[in-house]
């Protein structure tokens, strides 16, 4: 099982770096800024849950 997923993301990988750079670059771009921007959104609200559990201290 591995080891097909390690040969699926070896063609994978192959067929990325065969494309012409802006493709590579356009491709990048649509894939990881929503990529990164789920991620940041995933945290924000982990935080927020984090955080409503301790009460804020005042000093």
């Amino acid at each position: 099982m591995v080891r097909a997923i390690a040969d699926w993301w070896d063609a994978v990988e192959l067929w990325l770096t065969q494309l012409p750079f802006p493709f590579q670059v356009l491709l990048a771009t649509v894939v990881l800024i929503p990529l990164c921007w789920g991620v940041s959104a995933g945290v924000d609200r982990l935080l927020d849950v984090v955080s409503a559990k301790f009460p804020a201290r005042r000093e």
